[in-house]
């Protein structure tokens, strides 16, 4: 099994990958101590050429493989594409385009929510991945013949798993629903966010707008700690310790330390004088500047029943259409339909989504049809027709 591990292997292998007119992609990485993930092996195939690039080896240039995820003319398939997207715009500046990602498209095609990529194996090509190797630590070198054929198995079934998908989309004429999911997927947004939008990750348990403000400039403190670092957040400071330190804010070193989650003596480090730099920042704040929170809107009377009522449209629609449930509609936008009807801002009322499932749901909030159990199946029909 041939690991590249030259500049010029990799430029003659993305040569011969780029005359096709779509090479499977994906990687193997680790990221368990770091807040970017370290790339430890490259995987690529297409109808007939395979490659095993080892970015850790000295002196690798990967500047090919970069051009490659680039280049227009060739489509990059993954599956779960988000991290390898990722790594990819972390390390080479870019995302990749154009791209299929073959779980979202699995999702579309009926195949259920969130199919792993050994079940997509074994149902599009009745083969089995032999699992042994997944804990790998893809770090350590040499790479075993069985771990390399391993890796290489996530992107050699993917060829005919892509040409599958692809041909079936087109046939129901779904691909343009895959396009308007990739086209969230290769956004840059989605792979720059803001440090100061780092708190809206966090669970909402505090109220006044003044502990928000600490809130929100401590989780960006913290963002920017870990990325300057590269190390996870909680290697920083844990979630808990926010939320304590939004709640008592420390103006200095004393009253840090003397907060319960403050390690003895971590008070005085040079990491603390930033974190308090960032509370007393948040303090400073006019009112007016200060996050406030989410305004609590009280569901119409009939909203939980209402909601109750689209899940069965939603799953009866999902059936219909050979579409993942998870797909058309999140139990968010379940809520948010059933509240707020048509001026719901959710994903499942715009798009392709709005098509096959907001539309009905909208008109079941307003009355307008209705389901019955009819030969032992959910039906919809028209309440001026239920005669």
């Amino acid at each position: 099994m041939h690991l590249i591990t030259s500049s010029s292997e990799l430029a003659a292998g993305v040569a011969d990958l780029s005359k096709s007119e779509f090479v499977t992609v994906d990687t193997e990485f680790i990221r368990e101590t770091t807040y970017w993930p370290e790339l430890c092996l490259i995987q690529m195939a297409a109808p007939g050429v395979t490659a095993l690039v080892d970015p850790l080896a000295a002196g690798l240039d990967l500047k090919p493989f970069f051009d490659l995820m680039g280049d227009e003319r060739v489509t990059k398939v993954f599956h779960a594409a988000r991290q390898d997207i990722e790594i990819v715009h972390h390390l080479g500046g870019l995302i990749p385009h154009p791209v299929f990602d073959t779980q979202v498209a699995a999702m579309v095609c009926g195949f259920g929510d969130s199919v792993s990529y050994d079940q997509l194996v074994q149902k599009v090509t009745g083969n089995h991945i032999d699992k042994s190797s997944r804990f790998t630590d893809w770090r350590r070198r040499p790479l075993s013949d069985k771990q390399l054929s391993y890796a290489l198995a996530d992107v050699t079934h993917l060829v005919d798993i892509y040409l599958y998908l692809k041909t079936e989309l087109e046939r129901e004429g779904r691909a343009e629903w895959l396009n308007e999911e990739m086209a969230v997927l290769t956004s840059r947004e989605t792979y720059d966010p803001d440090p100061e939008d780092a708190w809206k990750r966090l669970k909402m348990r505090l109220k006044k707008p003044q502990e928000l403000a600490v809130m929100r400039e401590v989780a960006a403190w913290r963002e920017r700690e870990a990325r300057e670092r590269n190390v996870p957040r909680g290697r920083i400071i844990k979630d808990d310790q926010i939320y304590e330190i939004a709640q008592q804010q420390p103006r200095d070193a004393e009253a840090l330390g003397r907060l319960r989650t403050t390690p003895r003596g971590w008070e005085r480090s040079g990491q603390a004088q930033g974190l308090l730099a960032a509370i007393n920042a948040a303090l400073s704040l006019p009112k007016e500047q200060m996050p406030r929170p989410p305004r609590h809107v009280p569901s119409p009377e009939g909203a939980g029943a209402a909601a109750e009522l689209l899940k069965v449209l939603l799953r009866m629609v999902a059936e219909d259409h050979g579409v993942a449930a998870k797909m058309l509609a999140s139990s968010d936008d379940i809520d948010r339909i059933a509240a707020e009807g048509a001026d719901a801002d959710v994903p499942a009322l715009h798009g392709w989504r709005r098509e096959v499932f907001g539309e009905r749901a909208i008109n079941l909030v307003r009355g307008e049809i209705a389901l019955k159990f009819h030969n032992r199946k959910i039906a919809i029909f028209e309440p001026e027709k239920a005669e």
